[in-house]
């Protein structure tokens, strides 16, 4: 089995999720590959690219994969189980199903249009601790995918808090709602869900049979 963690939107490989689940997988000595989805270049980060450049980790088929995606990660993660047979498990934490609207919306129209006017916008990027730009590209590459396409059955755990004021806990409920694969747990915490650490694990262990 091989296992990969996918981390967030404007995070890193260093944030806290990821290096806890490092840590545990080493316990256990398990390899965890977390690759840095920025590349170098935030700026034009998208959906497309991050799963190009996930699925260049995979190993040769028929290796199976799973996948431990967190926020915009972990919808990379649902993309990557819709494309490949080889992905046989996916953990996703506090997934971002839904999220393009809802951000768009929380911006209002107007940001939104001066944002594609100047073809870029400042965002804050946690891995950074700064703010960065980021390409309108990004927004019109994420249109084309659609939640409702994702269709195939495959073992899925969705972690989302019940607290989350980023991606809602029921953009989790709507997706697990018509695929009975999906397993929804909810815990109390928000959307970082860096204070149920043991919980997130114990229920990782409990799924993935480690």
């Amino acid at each position: 089995m091989h296992y990969l963690y996918l981390h967030g939107f404007a995070s890193s490989p260093r944030s806290t999720k990821a290096r806890d689940l490092s840590d545990r997988f080493a316990n256990l000595n398990i390899p965890l590959i977390i690759p840095d989805l920025n590349q170098g270049d935030f700026t034009n980060i998208t959906l497309s690219r991050q799963l190009q450049q996930v699925e260049a980790l995979f190993p040769p088929a028929p290796e199976p994969v799973t996948l431990i995606g967190s926020s915009f990660g972990g919808l990379t993660a649902a993309w990557l189980g819709e494309r490949h047979l080889q992905v046989d498990r996916l953990v996703l934490l506090a997934p971002a199903f839904g999220f393009l609207a809802s951000w768009l919306t929380r911006m209002g129209e107007m940001q939104v249009k001066q944002w594609q006017t100047d073809g870029s916008l400042l965002v804050y990027h946690y891995g950074e601790q700064k703010k960065l730009p980021l390409s309108y590209g990004f927004v019109t590459d994420a249109m084309q995918y659609r939640d409702e396409s994702i269709a195939r059955s495959l073992p899925t755990l969705v972690l989302h808090g019940k607290h989350d004021d980023v991606i809602p806990l029921q953009a989790s409920f709507k997706f697990a709602k018509n695929r009975p694969w999906v397993q929804l747990i909810e815990l109390d915490s928000d959307h970082a869900l860096t204070d149920v650490s043991q919980e997130l694990w114990q229920a990782i262990q409990r799924f993935c049979t480690l």
